[in-house]
């Protein structure tokens, strides 16, 4: 990989650390935006669900539109749109505005990720590909572990207002070198909205999209409990929690880096061992959960496996439609953004209903699930050989 290449896939995943840290990092500071706007903390929430939901229903219109405007001029109108949503946030003190200064650039969320994803893999050899994506993944992850934390810690010692600055600040950067070092990057070959749509007349294009929805649902069905589960079945302490936490989100990383090597090496058994590792993964979790040491053993494991997923899930979506990448990215992300929705709500009702020790199997009924869907796929695409081509 050239230096150039290496410069900008850099970038990328500072882009992508960017964007998620304004997604997630409002996780860990909904006390301080409940007392901030004078609402309830539920209601605060709605500043991350809302986020998700527009995320799902944009990630395959979004990319698909923008599919034909130069890549470059792309990323740094989402860039941009970010910033001020930022620096919206910032300065408002209505509620209501808060909001759409959330919502629009969720619109616009998917055009940078589809772009970059896109990018990476364009900057390598088609072997190479999911170890490049793989690289962007991490500053996804690194979004997720450190934004929480970074957020709450400026939220609690200086202002809320000063995490929404650090929001804007990193994007800021992202903008510039986006802008000083990024060339022009006009769609060469403009494929038409007719011809990306067609990907999903195949089949093997919609058992993708169930088998991701069902992997990200086993995982975040019940990584969205973690906290809920190391306080109530583990019994630990506040700190501890916030240190499992970190522990689980570092391990993504090293599941990313992982993933871009297994991928490469041979994607399709991969793929169809994953559910199989993930579960007794959790068999593991459930019976051993309210133990500090074992739990904190496996939430190490659990993070990495994590961290896999996702690599995962974009290759499954992306090597089913590579005619269309763009619009298979856009696919990937409302795919994995409806997962987390409905395997958080269906972990919810197992806790509601049965525990909170017993949110695992939401987990594993999503995994079994996913097998069958993994499966299918490869039996109806083995007579041609297409898979991973």
């Amino acid at each position: 990989m050239s230096k150039q290449n290496k410069l900008l896939i850099f970038i990328l995943t500072v882009g992508a650390f960017g964007i998620i840290n304004t997604e997630m990092g409002v996780i860990g500071i909904l006390p301080y935006i409940a007392d901030h706007f004078h609402v309830s903390v539920s209601k605060a929430g709605l500043l991350v669900s809302l986020f998700a939901l527009t995320v799902a229903i944009s990630g395959p219109t979004m990319p698909l539109l923008f599919s034909g405007i130069n890549r470059k001029k792309a990323m740094l109108l989402v860039l941009g749109i970010f910033v001020l949503g930022n620096i919206v946030s910032i300065f408002t003190s209505n509620f209501a505005i808060a909001i759409i200064a959330r919502v629009i650039p969720a619109i616009f969320q998917p055009i940078y990720f589809t772009a970059a994803f896109t990018m990476a893999a364009n900057s390598v050899s088609k072997e190479d590909a999911p170890k490049a994506v793989s690289k962007v993944f991490i500053g996804v992850s690194a979004g997720m572990v450190l934004g929480v934390p970074i957020a709450s810690f400026l939220a609690s010692t200086v202002s809320f207002q000063i995490s929404m600055t650090f929001f804007a600040i990193i994007n800021a950067i992202v903008f510039i070198a986006t802008l000083v070092f990024f060339p022009s990057m006009p769609v060469k070959e403009r494929l038409s909205y007719g011809a990306q749509l067609s990907v999903l007349k195949k089949p093997i294009t919609w058992l993708s999209i169930i088998a991701v929805l069902l992997l990200n649902s086993a995982i975040f069905g019940v990584y969205s409990y973690l906290a809920e589960y190391l306080k109530t079945v583990t019994n630990i302490s506040g700190e501890l929690i916030s240190f499992m936490l970190v522990l689980f989100g570092g391990a993504n990383i090293i599941g990313n880096i992982v993933a871009g090597k297994l991928l490469t090496k041979n994607a399709i058994k991969t793929v169809v061992v994953f559910p199989f590792a993930l579960g007794v993964v959790y068999i593991i979790l459930f019976f051993t959960g309210q133990f500090t040491v074992p739990m904190a053993i496996m939430t190490l494991v659990w993070g990495i496996f994590a961290g896999i997923g996702t690599n995962i899930n974009q290759y499954w979506i992306t090597s089913a439609a590579p005619e269309a990448p763009d619009f298979a990215n856009g696919l990937f992300l409302s795919s994995v953004n409806l997962g987390t929705t409905i395997g958080t709500a269906v972990g919810g009702l197992f806790i509601s209903e049965m525990g909170t020790q017993y949110v695992i199997l939401v987990g594993l009924l999503s995994l079994i699930l996913s097998v069958v869907f993994i499966l299918l796929r490869n039996y109806m695409n083995s007579p041609t050989k297409q898979l991973a081509r």
